[in-house]
């Protein structure tokens, strides 16, 4: 009837397959109209430096946070155009190079007179979508670990492994390697 209990881990580094990349702009007018101009002139140039590259079900535009200094009493400075429009241009691809390589040439849209932003709201995001791909041969993986330990404990202890009496899956966690390669993540299983 003795027992022992015994867990076995799985770890795999895997690039990402999803990256949803926001590019955030701000542009300012004296009036709505040419507000409403300036954020569509800046979307077209971003649509251009995006060249083909993405289908347009890939590339969507949020609807512009449109914030009126004047009547939230900011206007005080009478060179400040009165209206500011914020605006997001989100890429969501499965096309990690490209978005990768265009992301590093991003500072021609300023050349181009696109007015990016940094957002602490929109940040570039990594994601693996494929656990079921892997999940599989991890559990393989951690259960031949976990009769390892448990045979080098038997060994230890000058006892014999038997068959397993029960066992549980620990949950899978996906986790950026690193902080400065967030399109490599760590796949871990108890």
């Amino acid at each position: 009837e003795r027992a022992v209990t015994v867990k076995g881990l799985c770890e795999r580094e895997i690039p990402a397959n999803l990256v949803i990349w926001p590019i955030p702009f701000t542009v300012t007018a004296g009036d709505l109209a040419t507000l409403q101009e300036r954020v569509e002139t800046a979307t077209k140039t971003i649509r251009g430096f995006l060249g083909g590259t993405f289908a347009d079900a890939e590339i969507s535009v949020s609807v512009p946070r449109v914030t009126d200094r004047e009547a939230e009493g900011y206007n005080n400075r009478p060179n400040l155009e009165r209206y500011v429009a914020q605006v997001v241009v989100s890429i969501r691809t499965t096309k990690i190079a490209e978005a990768r390589a265009l992301m590093g040439r991003s500072g021609e849209l300023v050349k181009q007179g696109v007015p990016l932003t940094h957002s602490y709201e929109h940040t570039t995001q990594y994601f693996y979508t494929d656990l079921e791909k892997v999940k599989p041969e991890m559990i393989a993986e951690a259960t031949k670990d976990a009769r390892r330990a448990a045979e080098r404990f038997a060994e230890d202890s000058g006892s014999s492994v038997g068959g397993i009496r029960n066992a549980q899956q620990g949950y899978f966690s996906i986790e950026d390697r690193d902080p400065f390669s967030p399109d490599q993540k760590k796949i871990r299983v108890v």
